[in-house]
């Protein structure tokens, strides 16, 4: 098989069929982007063994699809089949997740000494001391517990929430509210009469300096933050 392609496969009472794909065009329509299936199938064949190029036969095909036409059971399979990654593929998406499984550690945990977040850097070597194998398919929040179980061996970790009153001028009020809501959950809004925003927010203790930081900025240094206790 050329190495331009991959394969879909699947197996239906003990029939094996697979089609030859194009490997990004094909990941990008399992991820639910707008492709059409004849952007990723490359060959309107079914086959029971796509290396040696046994094609599927029109029983077997009619008998599970439904249909003769090779070319409707091979949408059938890109639909309902196992997408098989290439190499390149695997090792970018596995990275992908290793890298949010990172962030959201670095932003929902503190060091229970320090109540610093650890740097990246630190749950990186982490993940590789505890030989983290990270799943290219899997969620990422089901992996990052699994990830927290096996790292809080070699490195202190905390679960810490604060609660902040955030409180912004007229002008900046659209901007600041576009801000805390990726950091956090809102308990309360208000808006004043003159426009202004006060908000009552939930976040991970880490990412309290940052938050800080990207408020700080949107309202040119005029947001008032103070500590809910």
């Amino acid at each position: 098989m050329s190495s331009k392609f991959t394969t879909v496969r699947i197996a239906l009472e003990g029939d094996h069929f697979e089609i030859l794909v194009y490997p990004d065009p094909a990941l990008n329509y399992r991820a639910g982007k707008n492709v059409e299936p004849s952007q990723v199938i490359a060959v309107d064949e079914v086959y029971t063994d796509s290396n040696k190029g046994l094609r599927a036969t029109e029983e077997k095909l009619k008998r599970h699809f439904g249909t003769t036409d090779h070319g409707k059971a091979a949408i059938e399979i890109l639909k309902r089949g196992e997408l098989q990654l290439t190499q390149e593929q695997r090792k970018r998406l596995t990275e992908e997740k290793r890298k949010q499984i990172v962030n959201i550690i670095a932003r929902g945990y503190v060091d229970p000494k320090t109540k610093l977040p650890h740097p990246p850097v630190r749950i990186e070597q982490a993940m590789l001391d505890a030989r983290v194998a990270i799943d290219p398919f899997k969620d990422v929040n089901e992996q990052t517990k699994d990830v927290l179980e096996k790292i809080r061996l070699i490195i202190p970790l905390k679960s810490e929430k604060v609660k902040l009153n955030v409180r912004t001028p007229a002008q900046y009020s659209g901007q600041a509210l576009g801000v805390v809501k990726g950091f956090g959950e809102i308990l309360k809004e208000e808006w004043g009469q003159d426009g202004g925003l006060s908000i009552v927010l939930e976040v991970p203790a880490a990412t309290q300096p940052s938050l800080l930081e990207r408020l700080g900025s949107v309202t040119k240094g005029s947001a008032q933050v103070t500590l809910v206790k």
